[in-house]
């Protein structure tokens, strides 16, 4: 890659690729002098990333501070619930100023990536939930995100309503109502969790259930 030409985002895959390599370095470092080299390209990793994102470095420092062992993506998963062919549930996010989003967020451990879907869907909307079947699994990098210090792959799943009711208000949500995909262009969308792009993609599988998975 010719550096003259690299814009932020690929600045700031490099940093994240640094940091990774600096992780594994101090988790496997044969040596006292490997462990300082690799704690300082960790080091310098958080300073390019601070300029890249606008997060000060002792934040970073706190975020990366419990990553240990191999390096291994994040893994965001979305909740994706149609009405019909042209409507999709979408929530407020409390932390993003309302924007709106699908119900979903880090997957956690001890959760299969249904599990977390259905869990996300029932404590962000209200609704209990079948999980159907994977509609995407993305690399955050490729689709039009601003930048963040994970990598992370994103993953949405088709979930069916089964009970429940809808809830305006829950500890993360300010708001729940289906949309349209005529409305997605004027939403005010929180696009660090969703672009307009994946919302129109997910409306797809709406008409034609029987598209394949996409998987970047």
């Amino acid at each position: 890659m010719n550096h003259l030409n690299m814009t932020a985002t690929d600045w700031l895959a490099v940093a994240q690729r640094l940091q990774a390599l600096a992780q594994v370095g101090l988790a496997y470092a044969p040596n006292a002098f490997d462990a300082d080299r690799y704690q300082e390209v960790h080091a310098l990793s958080l300073q390019l990333m601070a300029s890249l994102t606008d997060e000060p470095v002792a934040k970073l420092n706190t975020l990366f501070a419990n990553e240990a062992g191999y390096a291994t993506p994040k893994v965001d998963v979305r909740a994706v619930l149609f009405r019909g062919t042209e409507e999709i549930l979408m929530v407020q996010e409390k932390i993003d100023q309302n924007r709106w989003t699908l119900p979903g967020g880090w997957a956690d451990v001890g959760y299969t990536p249904f599990e977390v879907a259905m869990k996300e869907a029932w404590e962000e909307t209200g609704l209990e939930t079948q999980a159907v079947r994977l509609l995407a699994l993305l690399d955050k990098k490729r689709h039009p995100h601003p930048p963040q210090p994970w990598y992370v792959y994103k993953a949405f799943v088709l979930c069916e309503i089964t009970g429940g009711s809808l809830q305006a208000d829950t500890p993360e949500t300010a708001g729940v109502r289906w949309v349209q995909r005529a409305e997605l262009r004027h939403l005010p969308l929180s696009t660090d969790r969703v672009t307009l792009s994946q919302l129109e993609q997910m409306l797809d599988f709406a008409q034609n259930p029987d598209l394949p998975t996409l998987c970047d």
